[in-house]
């Protein structure tokens, strides 16, 4: 479960209860905490699924944003720019939400 709604526009808020995220090990360099500590946060929202899209902008979102989806309609975000869990589920969210935000720019 996420940790807040997701403001996209005045229009749409994706309300928490939507977002799934976990965590995972991050790759790369991190010294002797590498591999220790699950600090990728994977952020996952169901554009098929949701109960607050309009016919129209579900279309739109499934259209703009094919080539990231699941095969079930799932966008799914990964965020590791950081060691910090709270980073990467900030970094998550917002790079979600700027892709809802890019998508449905008609």
């Amino acid at each position: 479960m996420a940790h807040r709604d997701l403001i996209v526009s005045a229009h749409l808020t994706i309300p928490a209860s939507e977002l799934h995220i976990s965590f995972a090990r991050s790759g790369g360099p991190g010294g002797q905490n590498v591999n220790k500590v699950a600090s990728k946060a994977i952020m996952r929202w169901s554009v098929r699924e949701s109960r607050v899209l309009s016919d129209a902008d579900r279309a739109c979102l499934l259209i703009g944003l094919r080539s990231r989806l699941t095969t079930s309609g799932e966008l799914v975000i990964l965020a590791s720019s950081s060691r910090d869990q709270i980073r990467n589920r900030e970094d998550a969210a917002d790079r979600l939400v700027a892709l809802v935000a890019r998508a449905l720019r008609r």
